[in-house]
């Protein structure tokens, strides 16, 4: 966990009242809404750091707010960062008697001798393995240079973004020529019985197959995941294995666990099975999705509703989170209530997206998706309508809503909120010319 100053600390979390009707909470909700977090369009580019200590001296109150936020990111959740106020003279001070860590970063706006010769008195303090960044606020590619040379291994101008902060440590520490990491999509249920589960398994279905990416669902329902029986799938062997033993998962092992469903999609599925209890330690989550981010574009994760450290934290560290509920006054609570933690828990990512499911249910009263958007404060990106015969029929036979019926209004919505995760639309299949079906006639 990251240290700061006290005078640096948030503000407290938004509250909310379940009282009243549905008009007047809704009124009540639209009436607390947050300021809308803006995403930073590097956000999902800049890659999680490693556990090292960092200590930053920051001269001005700003750059300092701005590296709290920073080490609040869940890309540098894993370090230990220290925010102190004062720059290179404070940092020399500081480690007349300590240990450096693994990164120090300091602030200043000095000339350049001055900095120059603060850096000399500093290094005469730091171990060999201890690496260097210097916040300035000249752009001066003469001072950047004689920086470089002086060892210095990064130089940055005021003001700065948190992510740009974040994404030069990352280029330290991580190796520029390894893989890229593919990309989690965490879909939770705002309420227990919102069909959670049947969006995720559909929307990872397109994408492997309409946008044609690589894509691993990952049931973390351990005891009661359906992602197995959703796509008749019967593993001997699945997450529960990889959550046992986080230790030994690695490509071998990782590749004997899936479920190959299509050329596309491979499935980790949940055991399903109450014959034991797991006690399982919460790092085991991330430590699994670590590896299979590694060997897929596109991780779809399942994640029960429940609440606990880990599903948090799952949260926190996803690169796009989808909260599906349905139209009811409970989703629209619990569905504001995540939405507020998510955005302060992750200022530096585009905030949760919301999916409307199990629409128009007949003899059931709604509240509308633009009602539900206003009392959120969030756009509703899917409105997923209600077809019992077609989810029930696929869910019978092991199939996907697209399987069944590609134009049907539910796999239009599943579709394109499968586009708008991705970015990507769907790959566009070549139909038989006049002459292949000839050809086809003759053989």
């Amino acid at each position: 966990m990251a240290e700061h100053a006290k005078d640096l600390t948030p503000g407290d979390e938004d509250t909310f009242a379940d009282t009243g009707s549905v008009a007047d909470q809704a009124a009540k909700l639209t009436a607390e809404i947050p300021a809308p977090v803006e995403p930073q369009p590097e956000a999902t580019q800049v890659r999680p750091v490693p556990r090292i200590s960092i200590d930053c001296f920051c001269d001005n109150p700003d750059t300092g707010t701005t590296l709290q936020r920073a080490a609040d990111d869940r890309r540098l959740s894993r370090t230990h960062t220290t925010i102190y106020m004062g720059g290179i003279d404070a940092a020399i001070d500081h480690y007349d008697s300590r240990a450096t860590p693994n990164l120090i970063v300091v602030e200043t706006r000095d000339p350049k001798v001055d900095i120059l010769d603060g850096l000399e008195r500093l290094a005469e303090r730091c171990d060999a393995q201890t690496k260097v960044i210097v916040i300035g606020g000249s752009n001066d590619i003469v001072l950047y240079r004689e920086l470089m040379r002086a060892g210095v291994s990064d130089y940055l101008i005021a003001p700065l973004s948190p992510l740009q902060f974040i994404d030069s440590i990352s280029s330290l520490y991580v190796d520029p020529n390894a893989a890229p990491i593919g990309k989690v999509i965490v879909f939770v249920g705002a309420k227990g019985g919102a069909g959670a589960s049947t969006v995720a398994h559909n929307v990872g279905w397109l994408i492997s197959e309409e946008v044609e990416d690589d894509v691993t669902i990952v049931d973390f329902d351990v005891a009661f995941g359906t992602a197995g029986l959703d796509f008749n799938q019967e593993p001997p062997q699945g997450v529960s294995d990889a959550l046992a033993s986080p230790e030994r998962l690695d490509d071998v092992l990782l590749d004997r666990l899936l479920a190959k469903c299509t050329d596309h999609l491979n499935v980790l599925a949940a055991p399903a099975a109450l014959d034991r209890d797991m006690e399982i330690d919460p790092s085991a989550y991330e430590s699994v999705l670590d590896v299979v981010r590694q060997s897929c574009p596109v991780v779809i994760v399942d994640l029960p509703h429940v609440w606990s450290a880990w599903a948090k934290q799952v949260l926190v560290a996803a690169d796009e989170v989808v909260l599906v509920t349905s139209p009811d006054l409970a989703g629209l609570r619990n569905t504001k209530n995540l939405a507020d933690l998510l955005v302060l828990a992750r200022p530096n990512d585009a905030p949760p997206r919301i999916v409307l499911n199990q629409c128009g249910l007949p003899k059931r009263p709604e509240i509308l998706a633009k009602d539900f958007a206003d009392a959120v404060g969030r756009d509703v990106i899917a409105n997923v309508p209600f077809d019992a015969m077609l989810f029930g029929t696929a869910a019978n036979n092991g199939q996907m809503v697209g399987e069944l019926k590609a134009d049907a209004k539910p796999t239009e919505e599943l579709r394109n909120l499968a586009q708008t995760l991705t970015g990507r639309k769907a790959a566009m299949k070549q139909k038989p010319g006049v002459l292949s079906k000839l050809v086809g006639r003759k053989s």
